[in-house]
């Protein structure tokens, strides 16, 4: 018998076996379920990088996550040193979200390439135009106001105006100011730069200096040095008032919202941007969304800001306060012009 032959016979004999089993198995097979290991499914999550640290932010995270299921992982610290660790990460930058405080840290991020514009009708929706970046690079999220503070037993309030009138000779040894160093002293300059041009917003700083003003580099002690008698008129920040009188509804300061008769009273922002390299930017921008709306009394609330949606009412104890006329200049020009500021602040001796 041939090998050929033999081969012929083996292959039939093998195709018979395979019909035998087919015949005999197949309903089996057919009827048995589809074993299908389950891919777990990657859990959203937006990266923050925040220099706005107070203590309620936690909270604000929380409550966003339960609401979108978006989890947040953040890292707390100071602006500037966010800002630069954003540009030595670089491409490789775990941050998806910047937060900073003041316009002029924003538009400096900006300026550095650490934003990524984007498109968002929710975003454009809840905040004024005036107070977001014109390129949409960044967007104001709380409003804070920097006016005139007095202690009501020292100072009638009829007596107050606007930032330039404390350049007054009657406001000497009564003045207490924020340093040059800080960033609210430079953007409060820059506004005035805004407003009046350089060399008259040099002249009001030159008349400040004149009043040799007591220079402290903290609101809340300001505000606490004003209440002991260590001055008469401070600027400061309206958020840090709340801050005092909620822990205390007695404390002896009073706010003068500053050039009511003119141009409106200086405003900053705290605000954030998508970082150029997220890695989560849906996600991040979803992020930004829901703290322009739902999260915006959550937010603004925990450090008594006032809110930068024009549909969300403040916080009681800033209510308070009473209606003001804000600047209406783009915030984006405090960063535009924050070098000047700088500049001026040498020139005219401001330490």
């Amino acid at each position: 018998m041939s090998s050929k032959y033999l081969r012929r016979r083996l292959r039939v004999l093998v195709a018979g076996i395979a019909i035998v089993l087919l015949l005999t198995l197949g309903p089996a097979i057919a009827c048995t379920p589809a074993v299908v290991e389950e891919v777990p499914v990657e859990k959203e999550l937006v990266n923050v990088y925040s220099g706005r640290h107070y203590g309620h932010m936690e909270p604000v995270f929380a409550r966003f996550t339960e609401e979108t299921g978006i989890e947040v992982r953040f890292t707390f610290g100071k602006t500037a040193e966010l800002r630069e660790r954003l540009k030595a990460e670089g491409r490789h930058t775990p941050a998806d979200v910047y937060i900073a405080v003041d316009a002029g840290n924003l538009w400096l991020a900006a300026q550095e390439g650490l934003f990524q514009p984007i498109e968002s009708q929710v975003l454009e929706r809840n905040i004024p135009a005036a107070q977001r970046d014109p390129q949409n690079r960044w967007f104001g999220l709380t409003m804070r106001v920097q006016t005139i503070m007095y202690h009501p037993d020292r100072v009638d309030p009829a007596e107050l105006s606007t930032y330039a009138a404390l350049a007054d000779p009657k406001w000497h040894g009564r003045l207490i100011m924020r340093p040059a160093t800080h960033v609210y002293a430079q953007s409060l300059v820059a506004s005035l730069i805004a407003a009046h041009g350089e060399a008259r917003a040099e002249e009001i700083v030159r008349g400040w200096m004149a009043n040799e003003p007591v220079m402290i580099d903290s609101d809340t002690r300001i505000l606490e040095t004003l209440a002991a008698g260590g001055g008469d008129v401070a600027i400061a920040n309206h958020y840090y008032m709340g801050r005092l009188l909620d822990a205390d509804p007695g404390f002896p300061v009073r706010v003068f919202w500053a050039n009511q008769d003119d141009r409106g009273v200086h405003a900053n922002v705290a605000g954030a941007g998508i970082t150029a390299h997220a890695h989560n930017r849906e996600a991040a921008i979803k992020f930004l969304e829901w703290l322009s709306g739902p999260g915006q009394r959550l937010f603004t609330d925990g450090n008594h800001e006032f809110p930068v949606n024009p549909e969300v009412a403040p916080h009681p104890i800033v209510a308070d306060f009473g209606a003001f006329q804000r600047d209406p200049i783009s915030i984006a020009e405090y960063g535009r012009l924050q070098a000047a500021a700088v500049r001026l602040l040498d020139r005219a001796s401001y330490k």
